[in-house]
């Protein structure tokens, strides 16, 4: 069975991610089977938040060279998961 720390890889830290923590939104690299309400439902159980919304993206690997040879990273999928007004993600 799959579980709400299978979803939820991790939290992204990153420029936009800060940028975007007053508006109640943070960014988390997920499973690439999950959906929208795992997310969600994963999301509540291990912050013990509420969820507004969530919006998902499929982000393409990038081409990589490592002197002659070419080659991918991995594809993954990102959420951005607004929280209802009131609540917040505690980041140490």
């Amino acid at each position: 069975m799959i579980t709400s720390y299978d979803i939820i890889k991790s939290l992204l830290r990153t420029e936009k991610g800060t940028f975007l923590e007053p508006e109640r939104k943070y960014l988390f690299q997920v499973d690439s089977r999950a959906n929208k309400v795992a997310i969600k439902n994963a999301v509540q159980e291990i912050y013990n938040v509420k969820v507004d919304s969530v919006h998902v993206m499929n982000m393409p690997g990038k081409r990589k060279r490592v002197r002659q040879e070419v080659g991918y990273t991995a594809h993954w999928k990102k959420a951005v998961v607004k929280l209802k007004e009131g609540n917040k993600i505690e980041i140490t």
